[in-house]
């Protein structure tokens, strides 16, 4: 099956999973990074200054990808005749 026979459904699915695989990937990445962190013999500031910019940059690439999987769907705008009774 080519990407041009793909449901909307089935094109849905598979972005939600890249982006579900991403967050994981990401999130292994930060937990791998605070890890090194903690064993680097710096200062407490100097630490305290880089796990600050790592939170910071962890919750800008996560949240993104995040709401986005937890958006409502839309699958067309509504209509005048909505709402309306015949």
């Amino acid at each position: 099956m080519s990407r041009d026979d793909w449901s909307r459904d089935d094109q849905r699915q598979a972005m939600r999973q890249v982006r579900e695989g991403l967050i994981e990937e990401l999130e292994g990445l930060y937990l791998h990074t605070f890890e090194r962190l903690s064993e680097l013999e710096l200062g407490e500031g100097a630490i305290a200054r880089l796990t600050q910019l790592l939170l910071r940059s962890r919750e800008a690439a996560l949240t993104p990808l995040r709401d986005e999987i937890e958006a409502p769907l839309i699958t067309r705008a509504p209509s005048e005749r909505d709402g309306e009774e015949d």
